[in-house]
């Protein structure tokens, strides 16, 4: 079941991100996924979500215009100078709000595939019961780390800690990522850049749409998910030997 979201007047855009080259995956958003091309699986979780007034692929190659047309969604194209692989993101987004009238964006990433439009929902509704100008989804995890050599989260000198007692860290997923336009370009104007604009937040999103696709090898594994996925089953079996533990000392 869907939350509802209250946008109340609010224009609020899909922006499915679909650029044709990639360094590590040629044409990565085109591979398909059992039988699908990968952005099919964005543009559908955007559908799903039903929060959107707009749902747009924004992409510097004409042929994602028949992949909206295929998909029942808008097509932006954006300009030639936009579609390298060293363009900041930054610059993506202010071009598309400049040619867009919205009052929030959320960029929905086709390298999240397996993002369901309720958890869209639930980031938006986040999004706008706290307030945020920004927003960036990101995975929980807790587990050692180190930052450039050094100890993030335990300390080396205490007992090696166990990893439910540490305290959490926060990758960031990117699988949906959003801004409040008009904060978004006057922190641009100001800086050139406009990601954390205003008051920035994250929001954590289930193990499987922390799964992004960069690499083949993350496109191959995306596919045997996609194939097996509502053919397993959601409850926890264990070995047979377990029949000779005792109730008391199973607890």
């Amino acid at each position: 079941m869907l939350m509802k979201v209250d946008i109340k007047n609010e224009n609020l855009i899909a922006m499915i991100p679909a650029r044709l080259g990639s360094t590590r995956l040629k044409m990565k958003n085109l591979a398909l996924i059992n039988g699908k091309p990968m952005i099919y699986y964005a543009v559908q979780a955007a559908k799903d979500s039903q929060v959107f007034n707009q749902i747009v692929i924004n992409s510097d190659n004409e042929i994602f215009e028949k992949i909206a047309e295929r998909y029942g969604v808008d097509f932006y194209l954006r300009p030639k100078q936009l579609g390298g692989s060293n363009v900041k993101s930054d610059d993506v987004v202010f071009d598309f709000v400049n040619n867009h009238n919205a009052d929030i964006i959320a960029w929905v990433n086709p390298i999240a595939p397996f993002q369901t439009g309720k958890e869209i929902s639930e980031i938006i509704k986040y999004f706008i019961d706290n307030n945020l100008d920004s927003l960036i989804t990101v995975e929980e995890k807790r587990v050692h780390c180190l930052y450039n050599g050094e100890p993030v989260n335990y300390n080396p000198d205490e007992s090696f800690a166990q990893t439910q007692d540490l305290v959490s860290v926060h990758p960031f997923v990117y699988s949906v990522m959003m801004w409040r336009v008009e904060n978004f370009i006057r922190e641009y104007n100001k800086k050139g850049h406009g990601f954390f604009c205003g008051n920035f937040g994250v929001c954590c999103v289930n193990q499987l749409t922390n799964f992004i696709i960069k690499t083949e090898d993350d496109l191959n594994v995306a596919n045997l998910l996609m194939q097996s996925k509502g053919r397993i089953e959601n409850k926890v079996k264990y070995d047979e030997v377990t029949d000779l533990i005792s109730p008391t000392k199973s607890n």
